[in-house]
């Protein structure tokens, strides 16, 4: 061995030792190196540790540039040495060299060595690298001239490459040691992201946005399906990056309704047996994928996508979870890259887990709070009586009925005429059944103009519409788990009328404004003062809605029915509004209490609370006073003669409900809403007031005179 290559190896020796820089160590050593021996190209190749798969770890050119455009940049990922020239570096010890020319003829589909040849590059030396006996890799020297080699010459080469193969082992170490370094300052950053974010859209971002520093990628997408939730993009956010420090575009399903994109666990799945368990597709490997899977060949098309890489989050029997790094490099992704990201898997898991937890945590406490407004509401303008009160057959009946339905989750509509309660029968079914520690909520369906009755139903999300200022929930979910009560249901309009369907059939509604699924999991009682049937061959209620509705008809009796029950009720009323008033007890005559049992009550129980309220406030001696009664009904005195009913002639119900309100209106001098109007009196809406009085004919002008 001469001096200059004692010289040589000593240099290459110091070198190893103290340069940890990669760039800077080859950079060195592939200089030294040619002062001896002439090239144009040097690369060094790594092998696996079972010796079956070969990546490019470094690459040079001398007097060559003009190659540099023609050849890709080295892929970061290991690819298989059966098929690739690197079979002859296996079967031989010692360094080898052979023309290109004779490459291309065994391995004639091998692209590097065509674009060399393009180049007039004609002869490579390969030079195996071992490292304890083991062969770790293999040194390539390309050149346009042959090259004179002795066999000092090739001695020399191949205790260079015993060299080589040191500094390629304490790379390897060095980038694995900062590669960790990395993961685990990655890990801190997720970590603190996750302890600090607990909003959906902003986790993703901050997720996508650490990967982004180390794993180069241009699409990144999580998506979530879980057990019970219909809607496709329950928990999916996905990112499209377009430059390194350039802001992520939200592919929310919202904004991009209608479009199509790439789907992770629909990407995820779709791949036939032989490949379920690869979760890495580079290069032509996923090329031969998008050929199989229309999936695959969406995102090939449509995206330009060339590399995939998957890791399942999680696949339970509650759903299933997947997180997606695409990039239009073919090859952008590593087996380094993939360990990276699924040693992040479990985090990212539990993140998800967390966040889910959370959302469900604050739409608990959301619904508590309506819950909590809702009720205080509730008591504040609560229904007549607490229960249904008195000793008739008819009421009997409704209450067997009641007893009989209420531990089940059937639907019950129930009929009857405007005031004989039948909330009561709603709020007596929910009390009697397993629900009664959640919430009975209610909704008049006559009360709000048609266009709001779906927010109230259903809920809206921000924005759905003018004055939509923020999300509110609406009664289906403030019922879940509990009863919804929905009076007069028979004013609910055509197409609201489907909606509701869906909620009776599937438990399942919208938001407006939103495309969550959502579901319920409400008892639901309607009532209605229609003849039901009746509106179902009119064409103004649908016939299916009518039979789901239907399931258990309660009919409650109107008052004018029951006579005996006036007495009972009339001194609960009396009792009842006396310590709410704050007047004394006082007693009824019995000649009033016959006059009353013989009244028609067209308004039912709700007319008779109103007129012992009234009695109430008015009267002054030791008995009360029902001067407010309409005249069919008022008594003269206790001794006054009054005409039995039976020698009158009958009213329609029409009339009888057409006299109430003129008689209401005639106490207000004509006034139907505000506080000393006739809706407050009869107990109704001033809208569904009316509409009664347009339907009857009844005019104001008519009821001011």
């Amino acid at each position: 061995m001469t001096t200059t290559d004692e010289t040589l190896l000593l240099h290459l020796n110091e070198t190893i030792a103290t340069t940890r820089d990669k760039e800077t160590l080859f950079k060195t050593v592939t200089t030294k190196l040619r002062l001896i021996f002439p090239f144009d190209i040097i690369g060094i190749s790594v092998f696996d540790a079972a010796v079956q798969n070969k990546r490019l770890f470094w690459r040079d050119y001398f007097y060559a540039e003009e190659l540099a455009p023609s050849l890709p940049a080295p892929p970061a990922h290991f690819t298989p040495i059966v098929g690739s020239p690197f079979e002859s570096v296996l079967v031989s010890a010692h360094m080898h060299r052979i023309e290109l020319a004779d490459y291309l003829l065994e391995y004639p589909d091998f692209e590097p060595f065509q674009r060399m040849r393009a180049q007039g590059i004609r002869y490579l030396t390969s030079v195996p690298l071992r490292l304890g006996g083991r062969l770790t890799g293999a040194l390539t020297l390309a050149a346009r001239r042959k090259p004179a080699l002795t066999a000092a010459d090739e001695s020399l080469l191949e205790k260079i490459g015993s060299l080589i193969a040191v500094a390629v082992a304490n790379t390897l170490a060095f980038e694995d040691v900062a590669r960790r370094e990395q993961e685990r300052t990655l890990q801190l950053n997720i970590s603190n992201a996750l302890l600090s974010i607990k909003q959906r859209e902003p986790l993703f971002r901050a997720v996508a946005e650490e990967l982004g520093r180390v794993v180069p990628f241009k699409y990144f997408g999580i998506r979530v399906q879980r057990a019970g939730q219909h809607d496709a993009f329950e928990g999916f956010a996905e990112f499209r990056r377009q430059a390194v420090d350039a802001p992520f575009e939200t592919l929310a399903p919202d904004r991009y309704r209608g479009k199509e994109y790439p789907d992770p666990i629909l990407l995820y799945t779709q791949r036939d047996q032989q490949a379920q368990g690869r979760n890495l597709y580079v290069g032509d490997e996923f090329k031969d994928l998008a050929v199989r899977h229309p999936a695959m060949r969406h995102v090939y098309e449509a995206y330009g996508v060339r590399a995939l890489l998957f890791v399942p989050l999680w696949q339970r029997p509650d759903g299933a979870a997947v997180l997606t790094l695409a990039s239009s490099d073919p090859h952008a992704f590593s087996a380094d890259n993939l360990a990276t990201v699924e040693g992040l898997g479990p985090q990212v898991a539990l993140a998800l887990d967390n966040l889910f937890a959370f959302e469900q945590i604050e739409a608990l406490k959301a619904q508590v709070e309506q819950e909590r407004t809702y009720l205080i509401d509730e008591i504040n303008t609560t229904a007549t009586f607490a229960e249904l009160i008195g000793p008739s057959e008819a009421l009997h009946a409704v209450q067997v009925r009641i007893a009989q339905v209420a531990p089940t989750d059937t639907t019950v509509l129930v009929s009857g005429e405007t005031g004989t309660g039948k909330e009561l029968v709603a709020r007596a079914l929910h009390n009697a059944s397993p629900r009664r520690s959640r919430a009975l909520i209610k909704l008049n369906c006559a009360a709000l103009p048609a266009q709001l009755i779906e927010s109230e139903l259903f809920g809206h999300e921000k924005g759905a519409f003018t004055g939509a200022s923020e999300r509110r929930i609406g009664k289906f979910e403030l019922a879940d788990g509990g009863t919804i009560f929905l009076d007069e249901i028979g004013e609910l309009p055509l197409d609201l009328q489907a909606k509701l369907l869906r909620v009776l059939q599937e438990k399942e509604f919208e938001r407006l404004g939103g495309s969550r699924v959502l579901t319920t999991d409400a008892r639901v009682v309607a009532a209605t003062n229609r003849v039901l049937a009746d509106e179902v061959a009119a064409g103004r209620f649908r016939a299916d809605l009518y039979y789901r509705l239907n399931v258990f008809p309660i009919t409650l009796p109107p008052l004018r029915t029951r006579p005996e029950d006036v007495g009972p009720l009339l001194r609960h009323s009396v009792q009842r509004l006396s310590q709410r008033l704050a007047k004394p007890l006082r007693p009824i005559r019995p000649a009033d209490l016959a006059a009353l049992q013989a009244y028609a009550w067209p308004g039912n129980v709700r007319e008779l609370e109103h007129l012992v309220e009234h009695a109430l406030i008015v009267s002054q001696g030791p008995y009360l006073e029902f001067a407010g009664l309409p005249p069919a009904a008022a008594p003269q005195g206790p001794l006054a003669d009054q005409e039995a009913p039976a020698s009158r002639p009958l009213k329609t119900l029409r009339e009888q409900e057409r006299d109430h309100i003129l008689t209401a209106l005639g106490h207000t001098s004509g006034r139907v809403s505000g506080p000393q109007g006739a809706a407050l009196l009869l107990d109704i809406n001033p809208k569904t007031l009316e509409a009664r009085m347009k339907k009857l004919g009844i005019r104001r002008t008519v009821a001011a005179g």
